[in-house]
């Protein structure tokens, strides 16, 4: 028997064009690769997650009317997500439609609902406490939905229902590792259990959230079977050897990209979807020479085109030639839009209308954050004029510690780099020039002490500790939750951990007003990190 995994990329909220996609896919796959049953992610009607719009009045009738289109239209067995009202009660659910069915068959109702981190599931959800079965082909299939797998109860119901194969409907968004722990639980649930699990997840970038799809199959003994691609669509066959009351997947085994490549890769799912799915012409950018803009640029090119992108330096009096140098060889070498906007007629003429009040005042970061304040203002205005997007090229340690300037640097409306730290920004511009086997982004750039530009001779070590050294300090404190006396017992010193915690807290403000940017670590600033910018909270607890 021959099932197909079909990860597909949907938008959040188009019902009517979500469903257009269920029934292209499962088509193509009944058709192009002889399906017997396809199965589709968690929620893949609505897309994932679908958040408030769930208490939207009129969604019920239109999941209903999607659900009787698909089965209307079809020509295969489909398994598919959705969130379906039951007697009063809002469940996440997955449904069997068979050709001609007006609405499903069999329904199974999401016992797990996840509430941590970036989930907020039982905001929205009552929980089910049954198993779902259903028989095709002479086998007996059972339904599970994405958190299940990760809990022993509904695999074990489904094994004491006698079905032959799990089939579990994911949402389950990318971050650096997830990979191999979704590949343990299910080998845990397949080994406790004696069943193979077919694994389809979502793919697709979505706000902060990405969607690696890297669905697979494991076969009774948690052997992995199958494995689809990473980061794009995909209908994947899975074929089901079933005899003497055992079914064992097979299929196409692909690599899984390694930690550099996946990283990369979800960075530029995510940008690519942020700007088609909100309907923007393009992406521009600030490209300054230094290694983040770089790093931006050289994402928004694979995730667009060069055609679609535009980058604009906007030198001062502090910027130094090279960086005028290397930002217009990386744009020549990438081929986008490139233009130059000198700022210092503009910062002049604020100067000329603040001589006044700062009479008398000493020079400080006011006069740098002018600077920035200038460019972040010149972008906004090209970004209104022709429908492009701008991406902001701050990165994780910068976010943490507030070294970003509030409607300057900060100023746009895709953060790309916003949960890479800087040490990893470094080894992912290298990557890239590995994988191209040319200097995509200039040696010299990644080469050079990074620096602002916004005065004399100023390098970012002047006000940071060194990357190296403030990335695993905030990797303990922001990823981890060590508290600032856990983080000095692993070695570091007092007085340095502390300043930085302080300034990680104090910035909070600056982080509620950042552009949203893709989640790619195991604790990324934004839904996944919810502290109140008002509070007494001591650094050292």
């Amino acid at each position: 028997m021959r099932i197909i995994m079909a990860q597909q990329n949907t938008l959040v909220g188009d019902i009517e064009g979500n469903a257009r996609i269920i029934i292209k896919a499962a088509e193509e796959a009944r058709r192009l690769l002889g399906a017997e049953l396809v199965l589709f992610p968690e929620l893949v009607l609505t897309g994932y997650p679908p958040e408030d719009l769930l208490l939207r009045p009129s969604l019920n009738s239109r999941v209903d009317d999607a659900l009787a289109r698909i089965g209307q239209e079809i020509s295969v067995p489909v398994v598919i997500g959705y969130p379906a009202v039951r007697n009063g009660m809002r469940r996440n659910s997955a449904g069997v439609l068979f050709p001609g069915d007006t609405r499903p068959r069999h329904e199974y109702f999401k016992q797990h609902l996840p509430n941590y981190r970036v989930f907020d599931e039982k905001r929205y959800f009552q929980p089910g406490d049954r198993a779902c079965v259903f028989e095709l082909n002479g086998q007996r299939f059972g339904l599970t939905i994405c958190e299940d797998i990760w809990h022993s109860g509904p695999a074990s119901q489904l094994q004491d229902a006698g079905v032959d194969v799990v089939l579990n409907l994911n949402a389950s968004p990318f971050r650096a590792g997830k990979v191999a722990e979704r590949l343990e639980q299910v080998q845990a649930r397949c080994r406790e259990t004696g069943l193979p699990v077919l694994y389809c997840n979502l793919v697709g970038g979505q706000d902060e959230l990405v969607f690696d799809g890297a669905s697979f199959a494991c076969g009774a003994d948690g052997e992995r079977c199958v494995q689809g691609a990473s980061f794009a669509d995909a209908l994947i066959p899975v074929d089901l050897n079933c005899e003497a009351g055992s079914c064992r997947p097979r299929g196409e085994l692909l690599p899984v990209p390694g930690h550099e490549e996946s990283l990369y890769q979800a960075l530029v799912l995510a940008t690519r979807d942020y700007v088609n799915k909100n309907g923007f012409k393009g992406a521009l950018l600030g490209l300054s020479g230094g290694i983040d803009s770089a790093l931006t640029l050289a994402v928004a090119v694979d995730a667009l085109g060069p055609e679609r992108v535009e980058a604009v330096m906007m030198p001062f009096r502090y910027t130094s030639a090279i960086s005028v140098e290397d930002a217009e060889k990386q744009a020549r070498t990438l081929r986008v839009h490139y233009r130059v906007l000198p700022i210092e007629s503009a910062f002049n003429g604020f100067m000329d209308i603040l001589a006044e009040p700062f009479a008398g005042l000493p020079t400080d970061t006011t006069e740098e954050n002018l600077q920035a304040r200038c460019r972040g203002v010149l972008l906004m205005a090209l970004s209104n004029k022709n429908g492009s997007v701008v991406l902001t090229t701050g990165n994780k340690s910068e976010m943490a510690v507030g070294y970003a300037t509030l409607y300057g640097d900060m100023a746009g409306g895709f953060s790309v780099l916003k949960d890479v730290f800087k040490t990893w920004v470094f080894r992912l511009a290298r990557w890239r020039n590995q994988q191209a086997g040319a200097e995509i982004i200039p040696e010299r750039v990644i080469s050079r002490p990074p620096s602002a530009e916004l005065a004399p001779d100023q390098v970012d070590s002047d006000s940071l500790p060194d990357y190296d050294q403030l990335d695993a300090i905030l990797e303990r404190y922001v990823e981890q939750d060590m508290s600032a006396e856990a983080v000095i017992r692993d070695g570091f010193e007092r007085d340095t951990v502390y300043r930085v915690v302080k300034l990680t807290d104090r910035n909070e403000y600056k982080r509620r007003q950042a552009a949203v940017g893709p989640r790619v670590s195991r604790r990324a600033f934004g839904k996944d990190r919810r502290y109140p910018i008002t509070n007494g909270w001591r650094p050292g607890d």
